[in-house]
């Protein structure tokens, strides 16, 4: 294929790969489509020619597949269109730069080490592709929006994630991929034979690694009540809608008791000081009285321009309602160090909720509340609800699967309580009714498979849904309405492999797998000599 044809056509198939992915779910498209980019990376004339295939091929998809960030640069923060534009094109730019090192740099070790296809394909690309995606995972604080595991959450290879997480079954899936290609080039009837046997194989076994329990039911399943506000996001943080905003979720919080009452992320607009005087105290008392937890999404101030994007827990066993009054002065305002529980957000977006150096003056195009936050903690503790303890997120964070294990593991390796399920609290209606609902609910479906825990997700506008510890969506509500989701959650206890290993696993997986390919192309290469 002629040089200008294939680039043309890696674009295509980037582009054309967001559709395995959430709502559309055609997950054999993702691999149909990484074995196309290797068909073309092992035609390439050269490893520069290799590595522009492997960027053109994630501009394309990142493109494709977060096209939905121009809704909230431009028409929600009023970004000028042409500066919004430019800035998805050089994030997609940016990121695709991470695939064409390792489209180019497989070519080049094929070269080097005067490696065979098969090695090339089925060790060599792989590896580099794998340690491209977790690169991404944290180069820049990470940006692992539709790493390619993610497309196999409900098929066969999601029982790879309790033992390797989503950067092994994308591992496994490009495995698959080199299989395909290798499936179409001229061989033995056993060969081609053996390549069949070989993909069967590993599908099989992922369907069957998803019948191991992993971790089982602890203590006794609790209430939940998930609310969801469906709030215009050009309404929430008008000061004219907020007592709207606040008596809606007053009224959605007290309409039922339950063990746990969620509300999405941010639902209190403001930080307390700012709530009026009998608000927090009152909802404290319907949490006395009806024996309810009660969560509220909010942004928490412990002093005059230091914020953070948190929640607290009103607990129904300790009135709390001293500790949430208004400072007594305002030039002086008091934390919420004696609230039952405080969770602030870690992992924060850049530009969104914090400006990177250098970065102000982009910032300033955007109007974008709460832009420059306070990050939390790594490490921050579950907070129980009768049996169960539950391990929060806010929005962006559950992305991060190995920020989440290394809490349960550090929480394990001191003998401390365990997470018993996992909960996210989010708002998505930045993005407008767009593919980016249905994808970070996806997000959530892998971290409950990596882990063995449900998880609880509370949204502004949607995806509010209970997901269970198989990565199932139990129940969930319609997007961009209003109502409440309820349901009996049981929590589970256990260790998986992704737990006490986190992503090292598949990293080493992928530095033996190139170690090993080094070493069979040497055997090789000394086989060919011995043989003039």
């Amino acid at each position: 294929m002629k040089q200008p044809f294939a680039l043309v056509a890696a674009l295509f198939a980037g582009a054309l790969n967001v559709f395995a992915f959430a709502p559309f779910g055609y997950w054999p498209l993702q691999i149909a489509c990484t074995a196309f980019l290797f068909f073309l990376v092992m035609r390439a004339h050269s490893a520069r020619q290799a590595g522009a295939l492997g960027w053109l091929y994630s501009f394309a998809g990142t493109c494709a597949g977060v096209h939905w960030l121009y809704v909230s640069l431009h028409d929600l923060a009023s970004m000028p269109a042409w500066l919004t534009v430019l800035a998805i094109g050089l994030l997609a730019l940016g990121l695709g730069l991470l695939v064409g090192a390792a489209t180019g740099g497989a070519r080049r070790l094929q070269q080097h080490w005067q490696a065979g296809a098969a090695i090339t394909l089925l060790m060599i690309l792989p590896a580099l592709w794998t340690l491209a995606e977790w690169t991404r995972s944290w180069i820049f604080t990470g940006f692992p929006w539709l790493s390619t595991g993610y497309a196999h959450g409900e098929a066969p290879l999601a029982g790879y994630a309790p033992l390797l997480g989503v950067y092994g079954v994308g591992w496994v899936a490009a495995i698959l991929a080199a299989l395909l290609v290798l499936a179409f080039k001229p061989a033995r009837l056993k060969t081609i034979s053996l390549i069949a046997i070989s993909g069967t194989m590993i599908i099989v076994a992922g369907q069957g690694l998803r019948s191991i329990a992993w971790t089982k039911p602890f203590g006794a399943p609790i209430t939940v009540r998930l609310l969801q506000g469906n709030v215009p996001q050009a309404m929430k943080f008008d000061p004219e809608a907020l007592p709207s905003t606040l008596g809606l979720y007053d009224a959605l919080i007290t309409h039922t008791p339950a063990d746990l009452i969620v509300t999405p992320e941010t639902a209190l607009p403001v930080v307390r000081q700012q709530l009026p005087p009998e608000y927090l105290p009152r909802l404290a008392a319907f949490a006395r009285q009806s024996k309810s937890h009660v969560l509220l999404g909010m942004p928490i101030s412990d002093r005059p321009e230091d914020y953070s994007n948190g929640l607290i827990v009103l607990d129904p066993a300790n009135s709390i309602a001293s500790s949430l009054m208004p400072a007594a002065s305002s030039s002086k305002v008091s934390p919420l160090s004696d609230a039952i529980y405080r969770y602030d957000k870690h992992h924060l977006v850049p530009f969104g909720e914090f400006i990177p150096t250098g970065f102000r003056w982009f910032v300033d195009t955007m109007k974008m509340p709460l832009g420059d936050q306070t990050r939390g903690a790594l490490l921050q503790a579950p907070f129980p609800v009768k049996e169960q303890w539950v391990l929060p997120n806010i929005c962006y964070e559950d992305l991060f699967g190995e920020e989440i294990a290394a809490q349960m593991r550090w929480r394990a390796s001191r003998g401390l309580p365990m997470p018993t399920m996992l909960l996210n609290i989010s708002n998505i209606a930045w993005f407008g009714d767009t593919v980016a609902l249905p994808q970070h609910l996806q997000v959530s479906q892998m971290r409950t498979l990596e882990t063995g825990r449900p998880m609880l997700r509370a949204t502004n506008t949607g995806a509010t849904a209970v997901i269970d510890a198989d990565g199932k969506v139990l129940a969930q509500l319609p997007s961009y309405t209003r109502g409440t989701l309820a349901a009996s959650v049981q929590g589970y206890q256990g260790m998986t492999p992704f737990i006490e290993y986190g992503n090292g696993t598949i990293v080493a997986i992928a530095g033996f797998m190139l170690a090993g390919a080094a070493a069979l192309s040497r055997l090789q290469a000394g086989a060919r000599g011995g043989m003039r």
